[in-house]
């Protein structure tokens, strides 16, 4: 697994809320929460409960991975996987292309 700049749950909420342009206002309305609960749940006062984390996932489009801070992808896409497959599908291509050329010399 590779490295990230690990952000706990107070700094992923309240940077989402605002990359969305919202006003904590806005956004606790939207959770149904008021603002002062939403500003706790920000600021590192209070956590929040299972019910609420899923509510903030769907609200944001976001994996609960990603809300948690276990993951640097809100989508829940593992790109090092993803690089890990292309790398092994060029060294199989290039394992075949050695082969070949190799039975041509023999």
């Amino acid at each position: 697994m590779y490295e990230y700049d690990k952000k706990s749950f107070a700094q992923i909420l309240s940077e989402l809320r605002r990359t969305a342009g919202l006003s904590q206002r806005k956004a606790a309305a939207d959770l149904n929460i008021s603002q002062a609960l939403l500003s706790h749940y920000e600021n590192g006062a209070r956590e929040p409960g299972l019910n609420f984390v899923c509510r903030v996932c769907d609200y944001y489009n976001v994996t609960a991975d990603y809300l948690l801070g276990r993951s640097p992808n809100p989508d829940g896409v593992d790109r090092g996987a993803d690089i890990a497959r292309v790398f092994i599908a060029e060294m199989r291509s290039l394992a075949n292309k050695t082969e070949a050329a190799l039975e041509e010399l023999t």
